[in-house]
């Protein structure tokens, strides 16, 4: 539920629910049997996701066509007899926990836009768990739990981050929050938009990307030695601007005009920060052009029924992932 602006929803009837319940019990006995391969049933997903309700395709492809910022559909099918929430990702791949759910997500996702990973991202799975880890509780990625996850765009770093940010709820007994800003609800200024409009941001791989390459020690310094892209912090429209940001994994000259612009900005959002609480059964869209996210802390119990979701990576044009490597592949190397 959000407490500030609603977004766009659908809720499921009862029969739509077993519809799709049906649908994902159809796919995923007939294409992975004791085998569960999500990267090779990701390409087939669209064609699958045309049977799924009139009325969700419809509303997935309205939130398509009219850009819309943010979009929900409740009542998704739980399976009744849902694993224990698992003590990290690894535990949920190697035992399948959540997997019909999984599937249900790449499903409904795959109605919207082409899913697609990171070869660096949770052994190169497609469709990630969101749950909190031991050890992990002050983490910046979202394996945390006991620190507040920065508002930000989802792998700020790449040409090739993705259009949308799919969140599916399987538990989240404490109404844990994810945090959202929609650049719609910025009030900026015309000196600070000229000045996100520059060109010399420095955004970073943040630490779920943390692989292959030695970063510095301390706060001062821990964006040295990891690649990074420059670009602006506003871009597109003048009159609908798309946004990139994340204050952890992101830089400019010390001192100048767009770190200034950096810091006004991450005040800004305060200003216009909504929650929206996931319950199960929900899954919410966040267009990664039009809004930031991030996560309110918690204290994690760590006996089976913390918060767990399963997350996705959505893209409107696959073939920007392809046209950037020499191999036809939906895994970004």
């Amino acid at each position: 539920m959000s407490t500030r602006r609603s977004p766009n929803r659908l809720e499921l009837t009862g029969a739509e629910r077993a519809e799709v319940a049906a649908l994902v019990d159809e796919v995923g006995t007939a294409t992975h049997g004791q085998h569960w391969d999500p990267l090779a049933l990701a390409g087939s997903a669209t064609t699958h996701a045309q049977r799924l309700p009139l009325r969700l395709r419809q509303f997935l492809c309205d939130v398509r066509e009219n850009e819309a910022d943010i979009a929900m559909v409740s009542n998704l099918p739980i399976d009744p007899g849902l694993a224990p929430t698992p003590a990290g990702w690894d535990v949920a791949a190697k035992t399948g926990a959540g997997r019909r759910e999984e599937l249900t997500l790449l499903l409904v996702g795959a109605g919207l836009a082409e899913p697609f990973g990171w070869a660096n991202q949770q052994d190169g799975r497609v469709v990630h768990d969101v749950c909190p880890v031991p050890g992990q509780e002050a983490a910046l990625t979202s394996a945390s739990s006991e620190i507040e996850l920065s508002l930000h765009t989802e792998d700020v770093y790449h040409p090739c981050r993705g259009d949308y940010v799919s969140l599916f709820c399987l538990r989240n007994p404490d109404e844990v929050g994810t945090t959202v800003v929609r650049v719609a609800d910025l009030e900026v200024p015309q000196e600070l938009r000229e000045a996100l409009r520059r060109t010399e941001y420095r955004f970073y791989a943040d630490d779920s990307h943390a692989v292959g390459f030695t970063t510095g020690v301390g706060p001062d310094n821990h964006l040295d030695g990891r690649p990074y892209e420059r670009g602006s912090v506003l871009f597109g429209p003048h009159e609908r601007p798309y946004l990139r940001f994340d204050i952890d994994f992101m830089s400019a000259e010390a001192g100048s005009e767009p770190t200034d612009a950096i810091h006004r900005t991450q005040r800004m959002f305060g200003d216009v920060v909504d929650r929206v609480a996931l319950a199960p059964g929900d899954a919410i869209f966040v267009d990664n052009y039009q809004v930031v996210h991030g996560r309110e802390p918690f204290t994690p119990r760590y006996d089976g029924h913390d918060r767990w979701l399963k997350r996705l990576n959505l893209i409107r044009d696959v073939r920007r992932i392809y046209a950037s490597s020499d191999r036809r592949n939906r895994i970004i190397l």
